[in-house]
C-alpha cells in the first residue's frame, strides 16, 4: 500500500447492500455462497436520524454479517445537551460495503 497519496484499487469482490434493522437494533446482510471465502472488511453507514446512532457489527464469516444499532435521544437538561440511555434502534437504514481482504 502506498502511503504518498496513491490510489490502489481493491483487488478483490465488492458488494454493497442495504436493509432497516429489526425490533431489536439488529439487521443481517446475507453474502451468497461463494461470494466470500473467508469474512469480509466490511464498512457501515447509518443513514440520518434524530437523537446520536452507534453500531457494532456483532458477528461477521464469509456467509452472513450482523449489525447492531442503538439509539440514545439528546435530552436539554437545565440548557445544556446531554445523551440519555442507548437502547435498540428500529427500523434504521444500515448501508454496508463488504470487501473481500
Amino acid at each position: 500500500m502506498a502511503t504518498s497519496g496513491d490510489y490502489t484499487p481493491t483487488s478483490g469482490r465488492v458488494e454493497r447492500a442495504t436493509a432497516v434493522t429489526d425490533a431489536n437494533g439488529n439487521v443481517t446482510f446475507n453474502w451468497l455462497v461463494g461470494t466470500f471465502s473467508v469474512a469480509p472488511v466490511v464498512t457501515v453507514g447509518i443513514q440520518g436520524a434524530v437523537g446520536f446512532r452507534s453500531h457494532t457489527i456483532t458477528a461477521n464469516s464469509a456467509t452472513a454479517t450482523t449489525i447492531n444499532v442503538l439509539g440514545a435521544p439528546v435530552v436539554s437538561l437545565l440548557g445544556i445537551q446531554i445523551l440519555a440511555a442507548s437502547i435498540p434502534a428500529p427500523g434504521v437504514n444500515v448501508h454496508v460495503h463488504a470487501t473481500a481482504p
